[in-house]
């Protein structure tokens, strides 16, 4: 059997010392984050995806949130204070992260981009995320992913 090849989320979790599990499942092309977690039996309420944003002043932010919700626009921009903010263009995906689409996460992105989690997060022992690369996720708890993000808890999704 060969080597486990760790992505670059999973090296600095173990650079921080934080406790984390694998999942994985097969995926050969994009599909979305309901879809995953049909997939692998997992509640919506724990099964996270992270979009990447700009502000009208080009900064980027990123939002982590449940896989069912979406952003509401207006109180994204007011907790980042921007004036508006919208989805990056799927094409930049990479070039701003790092990652490719469906493979996101907020853990060692290019640069250390303002990352946001949706504080119901916090009602949760261990939340799912992408681990960067398609067919692998991390199980982690909200705290330490807000710990190596540097992140901060916040409701930001439309009702």
């Amino acid at each position: 059997m060969g080597k486990e090849v760790k992505t670059n989320a999973m090296r600095i979790l173990d650079k921080a010392k934080i406790k984390y599990e694998m999942n994985m499942y097969e995926c050969d092309e994009f599909i979305d984050g309901i879809q995953v977690a049909d997939m692998n039996n997992q509640a919506y309420d724990e099964s996270y995806k992270t979009l990447v944003s700009v502000g009208k002043s080009g900064a980027y932010y990123v939002f982590v949130l449940p896989v069912d919700k979406e952003l509401d626009f207006k109180k994204c921009a007011k907790i980042v204070g921007e004036k508006s903010i919208e989805l990056i263009p799927v094409k930049d995906i990479t070039k701003v992260t790092g990652y490719i689409r469906g493979g996101t996460t907020s853990i060692g992105m290019k640069k250390n981009y303002p990352t946001i989690i949706y504080e119901g997060a916090l009602q949760k022992e261990k939340i799912i995320i992408s681990a960067g690369r398609k067919g692998e996720q991390i199980i982690l708890s909200p705290e330490d992913l807000a710990k190596v993000v540097n992140g901060r808890f916040e409701n930001f999704i439309s009702q």
